[in-house]
């Protein structure tokens, strides 16, 4: 069998990694063998956990695309745009199949792509774009084809994960233990990516598109991130029987689909309240399937440099499937902004004045406007005579939730900004 020849664009950690599987593919469990033809990298003399010496430099991503000494086309260079994009448009017009570990790319423009790779009959794969080496894009469109799926959520930032889970298990603050994330490897030097939820809203849109065969629009997905969740929420929350962990979900509604990240606080029983660490997660629900948790190393160069070695396995006997699973026959939901009528318990932490009637205030202004309590939980007051509250809602609706936290901001008593954030039903 002839091998399957790469150009590889992109000599990071994950192109690193993915040298490193070729030269020991006799290991593994691959159709048929591969050689890697040539690469390309910002830098040539940069230093690096592979010799690429023996390999054809390429100074041009595009360049190494459209050469006709390749076969497939692996794109690990990053970003939306610029020379990411205009490679993998480049070797797609060639005809030739690309693989891609590039969230962002695909998330804002993976529709346009998907067209141009159908277009010229060839694969565009991307399992390691979402959850590194959870296999779910592949699960989630070909396994689960048959599945109606009504909703598909998950941890799927490791950064977040792991600055949740140790927070709350050591009582660090957030700072610290950002610190600590970036020292292991976890958070980059400028996390403002993971942290911001970005990261994940790009994992989020892409299953969100596959699982509803909906038209993705990266523009309506509603993102928040964990910049404001403190060590004090987290240890409220644990109290109250809740863990806060920053969920990223596609919903199908009548309307269309809902694609949203923010930190949710779900039970302790719950399935996803106890992943913990960097690990990443997806639960799929639907039927006539039920529910199905996937699980693993959703980052670092082995798993996701796996996840890109098998899209490059699967082109042994190539398909041209569509990217996200979406034939012909199929109509395109739109991805919209809104859950009509969505009701739902929140947690509610606000720091008061430490004052007569300042707790009061508060919970006639929840009344006000259909919220009530079910739940109360106060601490003492801090030096800055502050007191931190922590409240449990009844279940609400959208419209009572949202008007009572415009009523709140207009109060005297509260000392900061109330945090909200809303609690999922145990599954």
């Amino acid at each position: 069998m002839k091998p399957l020849r790469l150009g590889i664009a992109g000599l990071g950690h994950v192109g690193c990694g993915l040298i490193e599987l070729v030269e020991k593919q006799d290991k593994l469990r691959l159709p048929g063998p591969v050689e890697v033809t040539g690469v390309s990298a910002r830098s040539r003399g940069r230093n690096r956990n592979a010799d690429i010496s023996s390999y054809r430099w390429f100074d041009d991503a595009a360049t190494l695309a459209g050469d006709d000494d390749i076969d497939v086309f692996v794109e690990l260079v990053g970003g939306s745009d610029g020379p990411a994009k205009f490679a993998v448009e480049t070797a797609l017009k060639a005809g030739k199949p690309v693989v891609t570990a590039n969230k962002a790319l695909i998330a804002l423009h993976g529709a346009a792509l998907a067209d141009l790779a159908s277009e010229n009959n060839v694969d565009l794969l991307f399992e390691a774009a979402v959850a590194g080496g959870v296999p779910v894009v592949r699960a989630l469109r070909d396994s689960l084809s048959a599945v109606e799926v009504s909703r598909v959520s998950g941890i799927l930032n490791g950064t977040c994960n792991f600055l949740t889970t140790e927070m709350l298990k050591t009582g660090r603050s957030y700072e610290e233990v950002l610190a600590e994330a970036q020292k292991l490897g976890y958070a980059e030097a400028d996390p403002t990516l993971d942290v911001s939820g970005m990261d994940a809203a790009h994992k989020a849109a892409i299953l969100s598109a596959i699982a509803f065969s909906a038209d993705l629009d990266f523009s309506k997905v509603a993102v928040e991130g964990v910049e404001g969740v403190e060590l004090l929420d987290l240890t409220f929350a644990d109290r109250l029987g809740y863990r806060i962990k920053l969920i990223a979900e596609g919903v199908l509604t009548e309307d269309g689909v809902v694609c949203r990240v923010a930190p949710k606080a779900l039970p302790h029983e719950h399935p996803l309240a106890r992943v913990n660490g960097s690990l990443n997660t997806v639960r799929v629900e639907g039927e006539p399937l039920g529910a199905v948790v996937l699980t693993g190393p959703g980052a670092g160069a082995g798993p996701t440099a796996s996840a890109v070695m098998g899209d490059i396995a699967k082109l042994f006997t190539p398909s041209a499937r569509p990217a996200f699973g979406r034939a012909d026959h199929h109509s395109g939901r739109p991805f919209t902004t809104e859950i009509n009528d969505e009701r739902s318990a929140y947690f509610l932490r606000v720091r008061l004045e430490d004052r007569s009637g300042a707790l009061a205030e508060l919970t006639e202004a929840l009344a006000a406007e259909g919220v009530s309590v079910d739940k109360l939980m106060q601490d003492s007051a801090d030096e800055n005579g502050a007191a931190p509250i922590a409240i449990v809602t009844h279940v609400c609706s959208n419209a009572e939730i949202n008007a009572a936290r415009k009523r709140l901001s207009g109060l005297s008593s509260p000392i900061d900004a109330p945090l909200l954030i809303r609690i999922e039903a145990a599954a």
